[in-house]
């Protein structure tokens, strides 16, 4: 099997997938994507090659995307692998592939080196961070202040705020929402 053909069989298969799982008949499907029944059936059973127009609207009745239509089976799209920065001592794990709303990202990220208190380590940029802290105790600098907040606690602030944060008396971990900025800043390492 060639990889097109293996593409357009996984294609289908997701196609036929949707319609089942939404309940829905071939005519059902057919109509709300202004084709022909036994057009939609050849698509489905493999003996029809799929038009991109025909693809598209296919996926647009189903309310889904062509990437999703046709995204790789492999598991790069489904194991989400760490990346690591020992210098900064830090491990990220990226749990969105693309940004969420207003560029959003999601991470967990594993801290194990403590906070560094000089003025060069404090970063500034437009937006805001959100993140809770999932395990041990995470030091948070924001401006002059120091603030420790422990498993189960949460924090937001303005990034227009000189911060930093790091790991207080062993890891900790948190999960954390970036704007894109944040995520430069934050996120930025050998990944």
């Amino acid at each position: 099997m060639t990889q097109d053909s293996a593409v357009e069989a996984l294609v289908r298969s997701r196609i036929r997938g949707m319609r089942t799982a939404l309940g829905w008949s071939l005519d059902d499907l057919a109509a709300r994507c202004h084709m022909s029944p036994s057009t939609l059936s050849r698509i489905e059973t493999g003996p029809r090659r799929i038009a991109l127009d025909q693809l598209t609207s296919i996926a647009r009745a189903l309310g889904t995307t062509l990437d999703q239509l046709v995204e790789s089976p492999d598991d790069e799209d489904v194991v989400i692998r760490p990346r690591h920065d020992p210098e900064r001592g830090l491990t990220a794990w990226t749990l969105n592939r693309d940004s969420g709303p207003h560029g959003l990202t999601v991470a967990k990220i594993r801290v194990t080196e403590p906070v560094r208190h000089g003025a060069a380590e404090l970063k500034v940029h437009p937006g805001r961070d959100w993140f809770t802290v999932l395990s041990g105790t995470l030091v948070l600098l924001l401006g002059e202040r120091t603030v420790l907040v422990e498993a189960g606690q949460a924090a937001e602030f303005s990034t227009m705020i000189p911060h930093a944060f790091g790991a207080h008396d062993g890891p900790a971990e948190i999960l954390g929402i970036f704007d894109p900025e944040g995520r430069r800043i934050h996120l930025h390492g050998p990944w």
